[in-house]
């Protein structure tokens, strides 16, 4: 009996200490981008294991415009935009584990995934859909999620 207490005792205080709250963190990142500094959201929020990134379109921050060009050029200034985030916080397009990508017209999918597939060679999970109007008229918007 008393070793069957003492059993179920050490099962209660294990299980009590792995529900414990660890004090993990979370930081928001304001933009690195001088053009972005005062954008109502983070850049980037940051916790033990992972970085979201905010979502990101076609723009060029140093001309402060949407490249010209099409869905093709849109998509490779979207993917350079979302390396320099990640290159901010030490991290590279491999340790991306997830993609949203929100396109305007789903008929530019092929010639999206074609600039797509050049940058992301690991094939993290993704998610494609598209939508009526995006920020700033852009063509096309993604958002990621890294992993540390």
């Amino acid at each position: 009996m008393k070793q069957s207490l003492l059993v179920l005792s050490l099962i209660v205080l294990v299980s009590l200490q792995s529900c414990k709250d660890t004090d993990s963190q979370i930081t928001f990142h304001k933009s690195h981008e001088t053009s972005r500094a005062n954008v109502p959201f983070s850049d980037a929020v940051e916790t033990e294991d992972l970085l979201f990134l905010t979502g990101q379109i076609g723009k060029d921050h140093k001309k402060g415009e949407l490249v010209s060009g099409g869905i093709e050029a849109e998509t490779k200034q979207v993917i350079e935009n979302i390396k320099d985030v990640l290159e901010h916080h030490n991290l590279s397009l491999d340790n991306v584990v997830k993609c949203t990508v929100i396109l305007k017209d789903i008929n530019d999918f092929q010639a999206f995934n074609t600039v797509y597939t050049t940058y992301f060679k690991r094939k993290p999970a993704r998610t494609t859909f598209a939508a009526s109007g995006l920020a700033g008229g852009a063509s096309i918007e993604i958002d990621v999620i890294a992993s540390k």
